[in-house]
């Protein structure tokens, strides 16, 4: 077994924390990343990054899925019918919610309700086929998924180099 620097100390930390430590600071990764992304495209949707995150653990969705639809769907919520607050153009983007958070709660339940219980869509490009008509939505999606990933690599990086508290 060959011996890589730093391993006997990653080792040493884990077992001292708990996987419920480990999963809130993957997930403090995560909210940091869509922090990010929101940051680097002007979005209005900014101060709501923890109703996405809570939506997403609420109806076990990947983290950075609505934040990606949001991107296609409006370029994460500076392009939407006026004061529809629908980032996502959920009802071809007519649907009116009052805020960010009750547009985001709401299509996180469609998806899960709708897309994944009902239909077993779970991948992108299976819920790409029932949420738009076009043949390049998934690629596009994924294009935003990938961001929020190097986002939280970056992060994650950054947080093994220099420990810090997330």
């Amino acid at each position: 077994m060959a011996n890589t620097a730093g391993t006997s100390a990653d080792l040493a930390l884990s077992s001292k924390i708990s996987s419920n430590e480990i999963k809130s600071i993957n997930m403090q990764k995560k909210r940091m990343a869509i922090g990010s992304v929101l940051r680097k495209h002007n979005s209005p949707l900014l101060n709501d990054v923890d109703s996405f995150m809570d939506t997403c653990q609420k109806y076990d969705l990947d983290c950075y899925l609505l934040p990606s639809i949001s991107g296609i769907e409006s370029t994460f919520g500076k392009f939407i019918y006026p004061n529809s607050f629908n980032p996502f153009g959920w009802g071809r983007g007519l649907i009116m919610f009052n805020n960010w958070s009750e547009a985001i709660d709401t299509v996180g339940r469609g998806l899960r309700v709708n897309y994944m219980d009902k239909w077993g869509a779970t991948t992108v490009e299976e819920i790409g086929r029932i949420y738009c008509e076009g043949d390049t939505w998934a690629s596009k999606v994924n294009y935003f998924m990938n961001q929020f990933k190097a986002e939280e690599e970056k992060i994650a990086l950054f947080s093994r180099d220099f420990p810090v508290k997330l």
